[in-house]
């Protein structure tokens, strides 16, 4: 069974609640989700033996939190070219910190891609029925690209 790696920091709560939802889904779609904080990540190592990846971050001030930049350096030594990868996150105002996760592990990984679609949540929506079942279904969509 294909297994995905949810990594992902979080200031408030939120970033982690997307992470675990996400898993949901993707385990909904038959496949295996571990998830784990960016922190918890020490080296390029415990990023092997994954089939695929999501990475989420908050946006604040406009940008993704500086461990998931570090983190991201660390993500280039691992050699994830053409595996399956999505990116998420939470904000309250703007949202750029998925779409420069996304774009990174796109055009500097060379990952194969799965387009964000509808998971632009503002935090107060993830607490909605809507929010949550956007993650689920994200997850779900990567779980089934695995699959495929």
């Amino acid at each position: 069974m294909p297994n995905v790696l949810i990594a992902y920091a979080s200031r408030t709560g939120n970033t982690r609640k997307m992470a675990e939802l996400i898993a949901e889904g993707v385990r909904y779609a038959g496949q295996g989700a571990v998830v784990r904080s960016i922190h918890e990540i020490k080296d390029e190592k415990a990023l092997t033996g994954y089939d695929g990846y999501a990475f989420g971050s908050p946006t604040h001030h406009r940008n993704m939190i500086g461990g998931v930049k570090q983190f991201l350096f660390l993500v280039e030594k691992a050699g994830l070219a053409g595996k399956v990868g999505g990116a998420f996150c939470s904000y309250t105002h703007s949202g750029e910190a998925g779409p420069m996760i996304f774009d990174t592990m796109r055009q500097v990984f060379e990952m194969d891609m799965l387009d964000p679609g509808p998971l632009n949540l503002t935090e107060d929506l993830l607490e909605t029925s809507e929010g949550i079942e956007a993650c689920r279904q994200y997850g779900r969509a990567l779980g089934e690209k695995l699959a495929r």
